[in-house]
Protein backbone atom coordinates (compact mmCIF):
# COMPACT_ATOMS: atom_id res chain seq x y z
CA UNK A 1 0.00 0.00 0.00
CA UNK A 2 1.05 3.62 -0.47
CA UNK A 3 2.21 5.02 2.89
CA UNK A 4 0.03 7.63 4.55
CA UNK A 5 1.46 10.28 6.83
CA UNK A 6 0.15 10.98 10.33
CA UNK A 7 -0.11 14.71 9.59
CA UNK A 8 -1.73 15.50 12.96
CA UNK A 9 -3.25 13.51 15.80
CA UNK A 10 -5.00 14.03 19.11
CA UNK A 11 -6.01 11.85 22.01
CA UNK A 12 -8.05 11.90 25.21
CA UNK A 13 -7.80 8.86 27.48
CA UNK A 14 -8.24 8.11 31.19
CA UNK A 15 -4.61 9.24 31.44
CA UNK A 16 -5.60 12.79 30.54
CA UNK A 17 -6.53 15.19 27.73
CA UNK A 18 -4.02 15.60 24.91
CA UNK A 19 -1.26 13.33 23.68
CA UNK A 20 1.27 14.69 26.18
CA UNK A 21 -0.88 13.53 29.09
CA UNK A 22 -0.91 9.96 27.79
CA UNK A 23 2.78 10.08 26.87
CA UNK A 24 3.87 11.39 30.26
CA UNK A 25 1.74 8.88 32.15
CA UNK A 26 3.14 5.97 30.13
CA UNK A 27 6.70 7.16 30.68
CA UNK A 28 6.02 7.51 34.42
CA UNK A 29 4.28 4.13 34.65
CA UNK A 30 0.99 5.64 35.83
CA UNK A 31 -2.42 4.07 35.31
CA UNK A 32 -5.73 5.84 34.76
CA UNK A 33 -7.83 3.04 36.24
CA UNK A 34 -9.92 3.49 39.39
CA UNK A 35 -12.71 1.60 41.15
CA UNK A 36 -16.00 1.95 39.31
CA UNK A 37 -17.96 5.07 40.27
CA UNK A 38 -19.94 5.49 37.05
CA UNK A 39 -23.55 6.66 37.61
CA UNK A 40 -25.08 4.00 39.89
CA UNK A 41 -23.35 0.94 38.43
CA UNK A 42 -23.21 -1.76 41.10
CA UNK A 43 -20.19 -3.76 40.00
CA UNK A 44 -16.93 -4.53 41.77
CA UNK A 45 -14.64 -3.58 38.92
CA UNK A 46 -12.17 -0.93 37.79
CA UNK A 47 -12.77 1.51 34.95
CA UNK A 48 -10.93 4.15 32.98
CA UNK A 49 -13.21 7.17 33.30
CA UNK A 50 -12.74 10.66 31.87
CA UNK A 51 -13.96 13.02 34.55
CA UNK A 52 -15.89 16.17 33.82
CA UNK A 53 -17.84 15.09 30.73
CA UNK A 54 -21.05 15.51 32.72
CA UNK A 55 -20.35 19.25 32.85
CA UNK A 56 -19.17 19.72 29.25
CA UNK A 57 -22.16 19.77 26.88
CA UNK A 58 -21.54 20.01 23.17
CA UNK A 59 -21.58 23.52 21.75
CA UNK A 60 -25.04 25.14 21.70
CA UNK A 61 -25.57 25.15 17.92
CA UNK A 62 -25.11 21.36 17.89
CA UNK A 63 -27.20 20.62 21.00
CA UNK A 64 -29.23 18.05 19.06
CA UNK A 65 -26.13 15.81 19.21
CA UNK A 66 -25.55 16.15 22.94
CA UNK A 67 -24.61 12.86 24.59
CA UNK A 68 -21.63 11.53 26.51
CA UNK A 69 -20.04 10.08 23.39
CA UNK A 70 -20.18 13.29 21.39
CA UNK A 71 -19.03 15.30 24.40
CA UNK A 72 -15.99 13.05 24.47
CA UNK A 73 -15.46 13.53 20.72
CA UNK A 74 -15.63 17.30 21.18
CA UNK A 75 -13.07 17.18 23.99
CA UNK A 76 -10.73 15.21 21.75
CA UNK A 77 -11.06 17.64 18.87
CA UNK A 78 -10.12 20.50 21.19
CA UNK A 79 -6.67 19.03 22.01
CA UNK A 80 -3.25 19.13 20.31
CA UNK A 81 -4.19 21.95 17.88
CA UNK A 82 -6.05 19.33 15.88
CA UNK A 83 -8.86 21.63 14.75
CA UNK A 84 -6.28 24.08 13.40
CA UNK A 85 -4.62 21.27 11.44
CA UNK A 86 -7.97 20.37 9.89
CA UNK A 87 -8.60 24.00 9.00
CA UNK A 88 -5.28 24.04 7.15
CA UNK A 89 -6.19 20.77 5.38
CA UNK A 90 -9.53 22.27 4.30
CA UNK A 91 -7.65 25.13 2.68
CA UNK A 92 -5.37 22.69 0.82
CA UNK A 93 -7.94 20.16 -0.33
CA UNK A 94 -11.42 21.63 0.11
CA UNK A 95 -14.02 20.46 2.60
CA UNK A 96 -15.50 17.94 0.12
CA UNK A 97 -12.17 16.13 -0.38
CA UNK A 98 -11.45 15.18 3.23
CA UNK A 99 -12.95 11.86 4.27
CA UNK A 100 -14.04 10.95 7.79
CA UNK A 101 -13.85 7.36 9.03
CA UNK A 102 -14.64 6.73 12.68
CA UNK A 103 -15.06 3.66 14.86
CA UNK A 104 -17.35 3.14 17.84
CA UNK A 105 -18.95 0.16 19.52
CA UNK A 106 -21.84 1.74 21.40
CA UNK A 107 -21.94 5.40 20.29
CA UNK A 108 -24.43 7.31 22.47
CA UNK A 109 -26.42 4.31 23.72
CA UNK A 110 -26.18 5.67 27.26
CA UNK A 111 -28.85 8.24 26.36
CA UNK A 112 -31.28 5.45 25.47
CA UNK A 113 -30.36 3.48 28.58
CA UNK A 114 -31.15 6.46 30.79
CA UNK A 115 -34.30 7.22 28.79
CA UNK A 116 -35.60 3.71 29.49
CA UNK A 117 -35.61 4.61 33.16
CA UNK A 118 -38.05 7.41 32.35
CA UNK A 119 -40.56 5.46 30.27
CA UNK A 120 -44.20 6.24 30.74
CA UNK A 121 -45.41 3.77 33.41
CA UNK A 122 -48.66 3.16 31.52
CA UNK A 123 -47.75 3.22 27.83
CA UNK A 124 -44.05 2.41 28.08
CA UNK A 125 -43.28 5.34 25.77
CA UNK A 126 -39.81 6.79 25.87
CA UNK A 127 -39.44 10.43 26.88
CA UNK A 128 -39.96 12.93 24.07
CA UNK A 129 -36.54 14.45 24.65
CA UNK A 130 -34.65 11.35 23.47
CA UNK A 131 -33.01 12.04 20.10
CA UNK A 132 -31.97 8.66 18.73
CA UNK A 133 -30.25 9.96 15.62
CA UNK A 134 -28.24 12.57 17.51
CA UNK A 135 -27.04 10.17 20.19
CA UNK A 136 -27.66 6.40 20.03
CA UNK A 137 -27.27 6.05 16.25
CA UNK A 138 -23.79 4.79 15.34
CA UNK A 139 -23.57 7.50 12.67
CA UNK A 140 -24.20 10.23 15.23
CA UNK A 141 -20.53 10.69 16.06
CA UNK A 142 -19.47 11.05 12.42
CA UNK A 143 -22.28 13.50 11.68
CA UNK A 144 -21.35 15.50 14.77
CA UNK A 145 -17.63 15.60 13.94
CA UNK A 146 -18.35 16.62 10.33
CA UNK A 147 -20.33 19.59 11.63
CA UNK A 148 -17.67 20.55 14.18
CA UNK A 149 -14.88 20.45 11.58
CA UNK A 150 -16.98 21.83 8.68
CA UNK A 151 -16.35 18.89 6.37
CA UNK A 152 -18.45 17.53 3.52
CA UNK A 153 -16.47 14.58 2.16
CA UNK A 154 -17.20 10.85 2.38
CA UNK A 155 -18.07 9.81 5.94
CA UNK A 156 -18.77 6.49 7.59
CA UNK A 157 -18.70 4.71 10.93
CA UNK A 158 -17.27 1.25 11.47
CA UNK A 159 -18.62 -0.82 14.35
CA UNK A 160 -16.73 -4.11 14.62
CA UNK A 161 -16.38 -4.14 18.40
CA UNK A 162 -12.80 -3.71 19.61
CA UNK A 163 -11.23 -3.50 16.14
CA UNK A 164 -13.50 -0.64 15.00
CA UNK A 165 -11.04 2.25 15.12
CA UNK A 166 -8.19 0.18 13.71
CA UNK A 167 -10.20 -0.93 10.69
CA UNK A 168 -10.97 2.69 9.78
CA UNK A 169 -7.30 3.06 8.77
CA UNK A 170 -7.94 0.45 6.11
CA UNK A 171 -11.15 2.19 5.01
CA UNK A 172 -9.34 5.51 4.68
CA UNK A 173 -6.44 3.97 2.76
CA UNK A 174 -8.78 2.37 0.24
CA UNK A 175 -10.83 5.55 -0.23
CA UNK A 176 -7.72 7.67 -0.81
CA UNK A 177 -6.29 5.05 -3.17
CA UNK A 178 -9.57 5.03 -5.10
CA UNK A 179 -9.41 8.81 -5.51
CA UNK A 180 -12.58 9.47 -3.54
CA UNK A 181 -10.77 11.79 -1.13
CA UNK A 182 -7.35 13.43 -0.89
CA UNK A 183 -6.97 13.20 2.88
CA UNK A 184 -8.83 11.49 5.68
CA UNK A 185 -9.55 11.84 9.35
CA UNK A 186 -9.63 8.46 11.07
CA UNK A 187 -10.49 7.91 14.68
CA UNK A 188 -12.61 6.34 17.32
CA UNK A 189 -14.84 7.43 20.18
CA UNK A 190 -16.31 5.13 22.80
CA UNK A 191 -17.75 6.18 26.14
CA UNK A 192 -18.79 4.36 29.28
CA UNK A 193 -22.31 3.00 29.33
CA UNK A 194 -24.39 0.39 31.09
CA UNK A 195 -24.48 -2.00 28.14
CA UNK A 196 -20.75 -2.61 28.10
CA UNK A 197 -20.22 -2.66 31.86
CA UNK A 198 -23.07 -5.05 32.63
CA UNK A 199 -22.72 -6.90 29.33
CA UNK A 200 -19.06 -7.82 29.81
CA UNK A 201 -19.82 -8.63 33.43
CA UNK A 202 -22.53 -11.07 32.32
CA UNK A 203 -19.87 -12.84 30.24
CA UNK A 204 -17.63 -13.11 33.29
CA UNK A 205 -15.00 -10.91 31.63
CA UNK A 206 -14.59 -7.89 33.93
CA UNK A 207 -11.85 -7.92 36.53
CA UNK A 208 -12.36 -6.95 40.17
CA UNK A 209 -8.99 -5.19 40.11
CA UNK A 210 -7.02 -3.17 37.53
CA UNK A 211 -6.51 -5.46 34.55
CA UNK A 212 -3.13 -7.19 34.27
CA UNK A 213 -2.58 -8.54 30.73
CA UNK A 214 -0.35 -11.59 30.34
CA UNK A 215 -0.19 -12.05 34.13
CA UNK A 216 -0.47 -15.59 35.44
CA UNK A 217 -3.33 -14.44 37.68
CA UNK A 218 -5.19 -12.28 35.13
CA UNK A 219 -8.97 -12.45 35.41
CA UNK A 220 -10.54 -9.99 33.01
CA UNK A 221 -10.76 -6.53 31.53
CA UNK A 222 -11.09 -3.00 32.87
CA UNK A 223 -13.40 -0.98 30.63
CA UNK A 224 -12.44 2.58 29.73
CA UNK A 225 -13.43 5.44 27.43
CA UNK A 226 -11.44 7.55 24.99
CA UNK A 227 -11.44 9.64 21.83
CA UNK A 228 -8.66 9.75 19.28
CA UNK A 229 -8.30 11.26 15.81
CA UNK A 230 -5.58 11.16 13.14
CA UNK A 231 -5.31 13.24 9.97
CA UNK A 232 -3.89 11.03 7.21
CA UNK A 233 -2.37 12.43 4.02
CA UNK A 234 -0.39 10.83 1.21
CA UNK A 235 3.32 10.59 1.88
CA UNK A 236 5.40 12.55 -0.62
CA UNK A 237 9.05 12.97 -1.50
CA UNK A 238 9.02 16.06 0.70
CA UNK A 239 7.85 14.15 3.80
CA UNK A 240 10.32 14.33 6.66
CA UNK A 241 12.16 11.10 7.48
CA UNK A 242 11.01 11.66 11.06
CA UNK A 243 7.36 11.69 10.03
CA UNK A 244 5.13 8.92 11.31
CA UNK A 245 3.54 6.83 8.58
CA UNK A 246 0.86 4.21 8.21
CA UNK A 247 2.79 1.56 6.29
CA UNK A 248 0.45 -1.41 6.26
CA UNK A 249 -3.02 -2.62 7.22
CA UNK A 250 -4.04 -6.25 7.60
CA UNK A 251 -7.58 -7.48 8.27
CA UNK A 252 -9.11 -10.89 8.86
CA UNK A 253 -12.26 -12.53 10.13
CA UNK A 254 -11.92 -15.91 11.77
CA UNK A 255 -15.61 -16.11 12.80
CA UNK A 256 -14.73 -18.79 15.33
CA UNK A 257 -17.18 -17.68 18.02
CA UNK A 258 -19.39 -14.71 18.84
CA UNK A 259 -17.14 -13.50 21.65
CA UNK A 260 -14.15 -15.85 21.97
CA UNK A 261 -11.10 -15.72 19.68
CA UNK A 262 -9.83 -18.80 17.85
CA UNK A 263 -7.84 -20.64 20.55
CA UNK A 264 -4.78 -20.84 18.29
CA UNK A 265 -5.03 -17.17 17.29
CA UNK A 266 -5.38 -18.03 13.60
CA UNK A 267 -7.38 -14.91 12.73
CA UNK A 268 -4.94 -12.64 14.52
CA UNK A 269 -2.02 -14.37 12.82
CA UNK A 270 -3.57 -13.78 9.39
CA UNK A 271 -4.13 -10.10 10.14
CA UNK A 272 -0.52 -9.67 11.30
CA UNK A 273 0.84 -11.39 8.20
CA UNK A 274 -1.42 -9.35 5.91
CA UNK A 275 -0.26 -6.09 7.52
CA UNK A 276 3.40 -7.04 7.08
CA UNK A 277 2.76 -8.00 3.46
CA UNK A 278 0.95 -4.71 2.76
CA UNK A 279 3.91 -2.83 4.22
CA UNK A 280 6.43 -4.91 2.27
CA UNK A 281 8.17 -5.88 5.51
CA UNK A 282 9.16 -9.03 7.34
CA UNK A 283 8.71 -9.83 11.02
CA UNK A 284 12.35 -8.91 11.71
CA UNK A 285 11.65 -5.33 10.57
CA UNK A 286 9.29 -4.73 13.51
CA UNK A 287 10.85 -3.26 16.65
CA UNK A 288 7.84 -3.50 18.97
CA UNK A 289 4.37 -5.05 18.98
CA UNK A 290 1.53 -3.26 20.72
CA UNK A 291 -0.71 -6.14 21.74
CA UNK A 292 -4.48 -6.13 21.95
CA UNK A 293 -3.77 -7.69 25.36
CA UNK A 294 -7.10 -7.39 27.16
CA UNK A 295 -6.22 -9.35 30.29
CA UNK A 296 -8.68 -12.23 29.79
CA UNK A 297 -7.43 -15.79 29.92
CA UNK A 298 -8.53 -16.79 26.42
CA UNK A 299 -7.73 -13.56 24.55
CA UNK A 300 -4.19 -13.21 25.84
CA UNK A 301 -3.46 -16.90 25.25
CA UNK A 302 -4.75 -16.79 21.67
CA UNK A 303 -2.93 -13.56 20.82
CA UNK A 304 0.28 -14.90 22.33
CA UNK A 305 0.12 -17.88 19.99
CA UNK A 306 -0.43 -15.60 17.00
CA UNK A 307 2.39 -13.22 17.91
CA UNK A 308 4.82 -16.01 18.79
CA UNK A 309 4.07 -17.82 15.52
CA UNK A 310 5.13 -14.72 13.55
CA UNK A 311 7.77 -13.04 15.71
CA UNK A 312 9.06 -15.77 18.02
CA UNK A 313 10.21 -14.53 21.42
CA UNK A 314 12.66 -11.91 20.17
CA UNK A 315 10.41 -8.94 19.36
CA UNK A 316 9.40 -6.96 22.49
CA UNK A 317 5.68 -6.59 23.02
CA UNK A 318 3.25 -5.31 25.63
CA UNK A 319 -0.30 -4.16 26.20
CA UNK A 320 -1.10 -0.60 27.29
CA UNK A 321 -4.55 -1.53 28.61
CA UNK A 322 -3.21 -1.72 32.17
CA UNK A 323 -2.81 2.05 31.86
CA UNK A 324 -5.87 3.05 29.82
CA UNK A 325 -8.29 0.18 30.31
CA UNK A 326 -9.95 -1.52 27.35
CA UNK A 327 -11.27 1.34 25.23
CA UNK A 328 -13.37 -0.92 23.00
CA UNK A 329 -14.29 1.03 19.83
CA UNK A 330 -11.60 3.61 20.57
CA UNK A 331 -8.86 1.08 21.38
CA UNK A 332 -7.48 0.78 17.85
CA UNK A 333 -6.85 4.46 17.23
CA UNK A 334 -5.61 5.03 20.79
CA UNK A 335 -3.00 2.33 20.42
CA UNK A 336 -2.08 3.52 16.92
CA UNK A 337 -1.39 6.96 18.40
CA UNK A 338 0.54 5.41 21.30
CA UNK A 339 2.58 3.54 18.67
CA UNK A 340 3.30 6.88 16.97
CA UNK A 341 4.42 8.33 20.31
CA UNK A 342 6.73 5.35 20.83
CA UNK A 343 8.37 6.10 17.48
CA UNK A 344 8.64 9.84 18.12
CA UNK A 345 10.00 9.54 21.65
CA UNK A 346 12.00 6.31 21.52
CA UNK A 347 10.38 4.04 24.06
CA UNK A 348 8.44 0.82 24.48
CA UNK A 349 5.88 0.92 27.31
CA UNK A 350 5.96 -1.80 29.90
CA UNK A 351 2.64 -3.44 30.66
CA UNK A 352 1.30 -2.02 33.92
CA UNK A 353 -0.14 -4.19 36.74
CA UNK A 354 1.50 -7.35 35.38
CA UNK A 355 3.54 -8.84 38.23
CA UNK A 356 4.12 -12.48 37.35
CA UNK A 357 4.14 -13.39 33.66
CA UNK A 358 2.08 -16.43 32.73
CA UNK A 359 4.70 -19.15 32.09
CA UNK A 360 2.45 -20.66 29.42
CA UNK A 361 2.79 -17.54 27.26
CA UNK A 362 5.90 -17.37 25.12
CA UNK A 363 6.05 -13.86 23.63
CA UNK A 364 8.67 -11.35 24.80
CA UNK A 365 6.37 -9.36 27.07
CA UNK A 366 7.75 -6.18 28.66
CA UNK A 367 6.80 -5.34 32.23
CA UNK A 368 9.10 -2.30 32.41
CA UNK A 369 9.56 0.62 30.04
CA UNK A 370 12.41 0.23 27.58
CA UNK A 371 14.03 3.39 26.22
CA UNK A 372 15.47 2.86 22.74
CA UNK A 373 14.96 3.97 19.16
CA UNK A 374 11.80 2.57 17.62
CA UNK A 375 11.41 2.62 13.84
CA UNK A 376 8.41 0.38 13.24
CA UNK A 377 5.54 -0.85 15.40
CA UNK A 378 2.85 -3.41 14.71
CA UNK A 379 -0.39 -2.76 16.62
CA UNK A 380 -3.08 -5.42 17.06
CA UNK A 381 -6.83 -4.91 17.53
CA UNK A 382 -8.92 -8.05 17.85
CA UNK A 383 -12.70 -7.73 17.98
CA UNK A 384 -15.65 -9.90 18.95
CA UNK A 385 -16.67 -12.38 16.29
CA UNK A 386 -13.09 -12.65 15.06
CA UNK A 387 -12.97 -9.21 13.40
CA UNK A 388 -9.23 -8.56 13.50
CA UNK A 389 -6.99 -5.74 12.32
CA UNK A 390 -3.24 -5.14 12.52
CA UNK A 391 -1.52 -1.88 11.63
CA UNK A 392 2.13 -1.29 10.77
CA UNK A 393 3.25 2.20 11.75
CA UNK A 394 6.75 3.50 11.13
CA UNK A 395 9.12 6.33 10.37
CA UNK A 396 8.92 8.27 7.12
CA UNK A 397 10.01 6.86 3.81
Amino acid sequence: MHPLQFKAFTLVTPLGAGTNATLNALLAGKSGLAHCDFIDVDLDTYIGRINGLEDRPVRPDLAVYDCRNNRLAQLGLEQDNFAEAIESARERYGRERIGLFLGTSTSGILETELAYRQRDPVTGALPAGLNYFGSHSCYSVADFVQHVLDLAGPAMVVSTACSSSAKVFGSASRMIQAGLCDAAIVGGVDSLCLTTLYGFNSLGLVSNRPCCPFDADRNGISIGEAAGFVLLEKATAHSSPDSVMLLGVGESSDAYHMSTPHPEGLGAQKAIQAALQAAGLSASDIDYVNLHGTGTKSNDAAEDQAVFSVFGNNTPCSSTKGATGHLLGAAGVTEAIISALCIQHGFMPGGLNTKTLDPALRSNYLTQNRLQKVNRVLSNSLGFGGSNCSLVIGRGI
